[in-house]
């Protein structure tokens, strides 16, 4: 029964958004815990610091080479491959192989030029930090470099578990990731590994994030044959689709090294607060935008392949619907509830009021481009589903550059906060451009049905936030704010009442995305009879 499920194929798209969701809550459960182990431990401060710091240049190789190739070439290559002259499956395990085994090479070329560099790359990352906190975060980084080498491979297993529309596995791997790292900051450095388990750490998680999705792989038929080719078309193919994709995730990794690079500059524990905060507004983006966009890409894939361009422009303005009636609440709750979900989530230990306010700020200033954080994941694959890698990739420099100069006008007089309020105006901008020239594109996007949806939704989000705004205080004066369960009750309980206001007046309004949501989760929780009894070798899309 286990096995079925974990490999049983989604059907719908708001049924695989859900998998992914409910596998995304549990993982961001695990990173909530993770973070208020790291901040209870080690605060806001030169630790955490250099922690996070070390993070940058290794993220950067396994973004560069490994996220761009997935999310622009291999999975619209592979899908049609895996699918074409009656599943032609063994062209495309040739094709994983040859990708793998490349990238493999190209990986630890780099990260081993990567921890040979290391401590000049920490200077540059980090000009603000004292000797200390370089050579600390110099030691983590040469551990963190054999990251991406492993998730690289990971990756790779979990495209393939996406082309296939097997989310279940792929979607958990993130929770065992960050197991790897709340072992590293409770076990490991308590051995005489010392802080050196926190990169320790990173790099467990790493191995259980490879070891769930080649599970997965191998149980869909893939096996490793040593294949070499660099002038295969197929590979040849992914690689000229992920050149505008990899500019645009170095151009999107240039602004997190600059803002770090700022962050330094800043007092010390600006780089661990900008961290925290942007770590808690990525929760409602990986729970709602990317399981929508993940879960909507094999469809808009199969929509261009057949030509059919109204089941394209259905598909995505449908799924943009969906997103828009979860984010705007979440949007909400994030922005009044803001003090009170950092305190929460990070307040214990080392961790203290003038770091909570300081996240709090940074945080309300990030929720305020959550919808398009949401939203640009979606638009993004509309066009690498059409083989449209370009328009992204400018577009997204264009928002990149003016984030880093709003951050560098805005650092001084709101230091951290200026740095998310620039993150903010950098992703919103993006959205705009990209629903722009895909309108331009397509001549249609389903505006009329977007704009009564966004009305009905401002209602009751206005609805919502009033009832928050007005329990706030009552309930302050009934519960013991100085204490967690106080603070915990007065924000669940406000945001609680506020959401159910928020749904009550959509389901008077008969919002349909309410109504598609909840017939998509009662199948998936109660169907059970609709599992496969195992993998069809002869099923097409």
């Amino acid at each position: 029964m286990i096995s079925r499920l974990l490999s049983s194929e989604s059907k719908s798209i708001t049924g695989a958004a859900i998998i992914i969701s409910a596998a995304g809550l549990l993982s961001d459960i695990a990173g909530v815990i993770r973070d208020r182990i790291l901040a209870h431990n080690f605060g806001a401060g030169p630790v955490m610091d250099s922690y996070y710091a070390a993070f940058k240049v290794p993220d950067l190789i396994y973004n560069l080479l490994i996220v761009g190739a997935l999310t622009a070439g291999f999975i619209p290559t592979f899908t049609k491959i895996f699918y074409r002259n009656n599943n032609d499956r063994a062209n495309a395990w040739q094709l994983v192989n040859n990708l793998i085994n490349i990238a493999g090479i190209l990986l630890i070329i780099l990260c081993g030029l990567g921890i040979i560099f290391t401590p000049v790359l920490t200077k540059i990352i980090a000009p603000g930090f004292s000797e200390t906190n370089l050579a600390m975060a110099t030691s983590f980084a040469r551990i963190m470099f054999l990251s991406p080498l492993i998730l690289g491979i990971s990756m790779v297993m979990g495209g393939v578990l996406q082309s296939l529309r097997q989310f279940v596995l792929y979607s958990i791997a993130p929770i065992f990731y960050n197991l790897g790292i709340i072992i590293g900051a409770t076990l490991l450095i308590h051995t005489p590994l010392g802080l050196l388990g926190l990169p320790v750490g990173v790099i467990l998680g790493a191995l259980f994030h490879a070891g769930i999705q080649i599970y997965g792989a191998y149980q869909s038929g893939y096996r490793w044959k040593w294949f070499l080719n660099f002038k295969d078309k197929d590979t040849l193919l992914i690689g000229k689709l992920m050149i505008p994709r990899t500019m645009g995730v170095a151009i999107t990794q240039l602004n997190t090294v600059v803002i770090t690079i700022m962050a330094s500059l800043l007092p010390i524990g600006s780089v661990a607060v900008y961290n925290y905060a942007n770590n808690l507004q990525s929760v409602p983006t990986g729970l709602i935008g990317i399981p929508f966009a993940l879960a909507v890409f094999p469809f808009l894939s199969q929509m261009v392949g057949e030509k059919n361009g109204e089941g394209f422009i259905k598909h995505l303005a449908a799924t943009t619907r969906q997103i828009l009636f979860f984010i705007i609440p979440v949007s909400l709750v994030t922005l009044l509830l803001r003090a009170q979900i950092v305190r929460v989530i990070l307040g214990s230990g080392a961790f203290d009021w003038n770091a909570t306010i300081a996240t709090a700020d940074a945080l309300a200033f990030f929720s305020l481009g959550l919808f398009a954080q949401s939203l640009i994941p979606l638009y993004a694959r509309a066009f690498y589903a059409l083989s449209n890698t370009k328009t992204p990739f400018t577009l997204g420099v264009i928002a990149e550059l003016i984030a880093i100069i709003a951050a560098l006008l805005l650092m001084k007089p709101l230091g951290v906060a200026g740095l998310a309020l620039a993150s903010s105006i950098g992703v919103i901008l993006n959205l705009g451009m990209l629903v722009i020239a895909l309108r331009q594109l397509t001549g249609n996007l389903e505006e009329t049905k977007m704009l009564h949806l966004l009305f009905r939704l401002a209602i009751a989000g206005l609805a919502m936030a009033v009832v928050i705004q007005t329990l706030k205080y009552p309930l302050s004066n009934i519960l013991n704010l100085n204490r967690f369960w106080g603070i915990l009750l007065h924000g669940g309980i406000s945001g609680t009442v506020g959401l159910l206001v928020y749904g009550g007046i959509c389901y008077l309004f008969k919002v349909e995305e309410m109504m598609t949501f909840h017939a998509s989760l009662k199948n998936r929780l109660f169907s059970f009879k609709n599992i496969p009894a195992g993998i069809d070798e002869t099923k097409t899309i």
